[in-house]
């Protein structure tokens, strides 16, 4: 546990660095290095982004999943502090996934939304976690009872993340088929190259922004005890 600890402490040390050098390389992969698309042009290049938006989506969710698990196992709010802090930024990346689909919908489909299963599916999620972060802002952060309500909703809530990612596999959508896969990745080495770093990228930044807000979520749940505790001494 002490070296767990020690890694840990090291976060703001090793993560900002790694996020600048990442995001860094994603911009100048995407507008300069990775090549111009035959056929979409250059709204192509919205790949780099929307594609590890939805990556980022699905990590952050998955975060938020296992600390509601442990929530209602371990009854310790300190998951409560990193289920919260998890969904803030899962909602922000699924707004990013929903965004730069539209834009690079528009010139490719006619138009920047179509009720889709895949982007619909998407769209689902986005209102269930941000239902699950209005409930949790107007709850007390300390009320246990509210956080074990609030993570049976984002356990139940999690269910449509295996439905987006199958939704083009199931039903027959305008959202292409995967395009990179371990047998027929489906692009060119330098726009996967490009693509892979900019995944990598978005992914340290998402999980330097989850611990980010957990502390914050934690610092809040501290002040909390504290007001109550002094309170507490002044009534006594």
């Amino acid at each position: 546990m002490s070296i767990v600890r020690r890694v840990y402490g090291l976060r703001w040390m090793v993560l900002p660095p790694l996020v600048g050098v990442g995001v860094l390389g994603m911009i100048v992969g995407a507008v300069v290095v990775a090549p111009r698309e035959a056929v979409e042009g250059d709204v192509q290049r919205l790949m780099y982004i929307h594609l590890p938006s939805a990556q980022a989506m699905y990590l952050a969710f998955g975060v938020v999943f296992v600390a509601s698990i442990m929530v209602l196992w371990k009854h310790d709010m300190r998951w409560d502090a990193i289920a919260r802090g998890a969904a803030s930024v899962g909602v922000l990346f699924t707004g990013f996934t929903l965004v730069t689909g539209s834009l690079w919908g528009k010139p490719i489909w006619g138009t920047y939304w179509q009720w889709d299963a895949r982007l619909t599916s998407t769209l689902i999620l986005f209102l269930v976690y941000a239902a699950y972060m209005l409930a949790r802002a107007v709850s007390d952060t300390s009320d246990e009872q509210a956080a074990r309500y609030s993570a049976v909703y984002a356990i139940v809530g999690f269910l449509d993340v295996p439905l987006i990612v199958m939704s083009v596999r199931w039903w027959r959508t305008l959202h292409p088929q995967p395009i990179v896969s371990r047998t027929d990745p489906q692009l060119p080495e330098g726009m996967l190259i490009v693509l892979l770093i900019s995944t990598l990228a978005i992914l340290l930044l998402t999980t330097w922004l989850i611990l980010l807000r957990t502390d914050t979520e934690r610092l809040g749940q501290r002040l909390l005890g504290l007001r109550a505790a002094a309170d507490r001494r002044e009534e006594a």
